[in-house]
């Protein structure tokens, strides 16, 4: 087992069987040919990926959700290693590339996971979802405006957006906060997070659902990358 595993267990306070469930995740990542990430040193899928998602536990949105659906799921981060720190909360990795789906549905067997699925479906098409989800997550996968539609109409009220994202940008957090105003959505926090010794500029963007989200959402499938919501070009 890498002994970096149980250092971040405590660290971050997850349960007794983390960590080999942990270790599992790690082996696929850098053994499995078709793992859908560019990562396979295992410090660096330690760092860039499992201590990066946990980073999301300072929030006490993640901690108390219930229900998480995490967009553009990918190679599984954050949502397989948040399904492991919160053991109560049903996690949902939503994804619409057919082979990043069935790796992680393989990582959920092999980690033994009772509390995770998998939905292979993009955002703005993923029905069972809408108004359902406590906490949306999203990791690299698109600009805050966009995030922020892609979330809003599959939060409930009350219901948190957690995007990663690295140095702060003025104009994509005022495009952000636009799409936020025009979805019923508001901007939180911005949490500085030092996931790993050596970390610099990687944040947290925290929004909460804080008013309806007009029936207009969501559009239809691409609209929200093609014609996304901004801010005034004076920004």
């Amino acid at each position: 087992m890498s002994a970096r595993l149980p250092a971040l267990s405590e660290r971050f306070g997850l349960p007794q069987d983390a960590s080999r469930q942990l270790e599992r995740l790690l082996d696929l990542v850098v053994s499995d040919p078709v793992a859908p990430t560019a990562l396979r040193d295992p410090d660096g899928v330690v760092d860039l990926h499992i201590a990066d998602a946990l980073v999301g536990l300072e929030l006490d949105a993640v901690t108390k959700a219930r229900r998480i659906a995490d967009l553009g799921a990918g190679a599984g981060f954050p949502g397989l290693v948040l399904a492991v720190a919160l053991p109560a909360a049903r996690v949902t990795l939503v994804e619409s590339t057919a082979r990043k789906c069935a790796f992680i549905e393989r990582a959920v067997g092999e980690m033994a996971l009772a509390n995770a699925d998998v939905v292979h479906a993009r955002a703005e098409a993923w029905a069972a979802g809408l108004g359902a989800c406590d906490v949306v997550t999203a990791r690299a996968v698109a600009p805050l405006n966009v995030l922020v539609e892609y979330a809003a109409p599959l939060l409930r009220d009350g219901g948190a957006l957690v995007a990663w994202k690295g140095q702060r940008d003025r104009r994509e957090e005022a495009d952000g906060a636009a799409a936020a105003e025009a979805t019923g959505l508001r901007l939180a926090e911005v949490r500085p997070v030092r996931p790993w010794e050596g970390a610099h500029s990687l944040h947290l963007h925290l929004y909460l659902k804080v008013g309806s989200t007009p029936n207009r959402f969501p559009r239809r499938a691409g609209m929200a990358s093609k014609r996304p919501l901004r801010a005034s070009e004076r920004v």
